[in-house]
């Protein structure tokens, strides 16, 4: 596809594109809405026996998931009415130093621009391809988008990993101020060969890093696959565009209308925004989470009830800034019931505060060798350690 070298026959093109689009979109937006509404009504019952009360309750509350998730998909639609086509075209003299550095180096340019509100300061969409045998590493345009625009730019995690023949889009953003290396260390419980516990590690073009860790109740196959489920909805929720409050209550509120009384897994997540440092913990029913600064240990609490009991939870919410070198671990409770008193979460930070090494993978390890010894070698649950260190680019430049 050849570059459109008038611009304002393709401002205008791309104006009168965008406006039809959003206002479909926005359509789209309040139907959904509508719909909620129509979901969202008081609870009222016929019946004086307490089956007929029980069964009017479900209904009703199952029509206050429908209402919610519908209520989110609208804010969704109505988010992405005004991000996807809220670009800006580049400055002409930018864009034209920009398109023939890139052609010099083989790299046919169709299309590009700012991308606002992505990541950092403001984002470049490039949509191009190139000839070369082989194909370039999309890190080496980072590298001279960052020469030609002055400022460290990489590409975001969700672009293309190879420009090659083929068209493609990708984004690029500013650097994150922080770096974030992850490790993990777990075991089975001793007479089950698959863990109740799962987790994910969740990186996005926006610069967040998210720790996710859910604890099946029980163990086993079915433990593994109860967690699993709350792992795989959160995560396609999230990955959606779903506010953490939402996909949480939603998540819950699936797993209450099933009406299961041995399915209560818990979901401990940890959220760290890479660009400012800020960090924010949710905790469903999770074990206590630690964030190391040096010698000084913080101790996250849990305390809440696991997912599915009521109807919706309430979220334990901890937020505040890290700094560079601090260390943030994540733990299902086996790890810490392995100490076996009142006292365990106090004789974790000990541990914890002790601990001289900085990588993560190695500090995961030394946690669970620690919980197994204080357990005399016996593993009565599942035990897994999800950790994160986090430190300023400039540092380890």
């Amino acid at each position: 596809m050849a570059i459109i070298l008038d611009r304002k026959k393709e401002d205008l093109y791309s104006t009168q594109v965008s406006d039809m689009c959003r206002h479909r979109l926005l359509n789209y937006a309040d139907t959904f809405s509508e719909l909620a509404k129509s979901f969202n009504r008081e609870f009222t019952y016929s019946g004086n026996d307490r089956q007929s009360i029980l069964d009017a309750r479900k209904f009703w509350e199952s029509r206050q998931v429908i209402c919610s998730n519908l209520d989110e998909v609208s804010r969704i639609i109505r988010t992405v009415a005004g991000e996807v086509f809220s670009f800006q075209p580049l400055e002409d003299k930018k864009r034209k130093i920009l398109v023939h550095a890139l052609r010099a180096e083989g790299i046919v340019v169709e299309d590009i621009c700012y991308i606002p509100n992505v990541a950092g300061d403001k984002a470049v969409g490039i949509t191009m391809y190139t000839e070369k045998k082989g194909g370039i590493h999309a890190g080496e345009v980072a590298d001279m988008l960052s020469v030609l625009l002055r400022e460290n730019i990489e590409v975001s995690v969700t672009s293309p990993y190879l420009v090659d023949r083929q068209s493609r889009s990708f984004i690029f953003v500013t650097e994150a101020k922080y770096i974030a290396l992850t490790g993990f260390a777990r075991v089975v419980k001793e007479d089950e060969t698959i863990s109740g516990d799962n987790y994910s590690f969740l990186e996005s073009e926006r610069g967040k890093l998210t720790m996710i860790l859910s604890d099946g109740t029980g163990s086993g196959e079915k433990a593994s696959g109860d967690s699993e489920k709350v792992l795989d909805l959160l995560e396609k929720m999230l990955e959606a565009g779903y506010s953490m409050d939402t996909a949480v209550n939603l998540v819950n509120s699936a797993l209450f209308a099933e009406g299961e009384e041995q399915n209560h897994p818990t979901l401990d997540i940890c959220d760290i925004n890479l660009y400012d440092g800020t960090c924010e913990f949710c905790k469903v029913g999770g074990a206590a989470s630690f964030v190391k600064r040096e010698k000084q240990v913080r101790i996250i609490e849990g305390g809440s009830l696991p997912l599915g009991i009521f109807q919706s939870v309430q979220l334990q919410q901890n937020r505040f800034r890290l700094q560079s070198g601090d260390i943030v671990i994540l733990m299902s409770d086996g790890v810490l019931d392995a100490f076996g008193d009142c006292e365990y979460e106090n004789a974790m930070e000990r541990a914890i505060s002790e601990l001289e090494e900085q990588n993560p993978g190695v500090i995961a390890e030394r946690l669970l060798q620690l919980a197994i010894r204080v357990g005399k070698g016996h593993i009565r649950d599942d035990m897994t350690i999800l950790v994160a260190g986090v430190w300023e680019k400039s540092e380890n430049a």
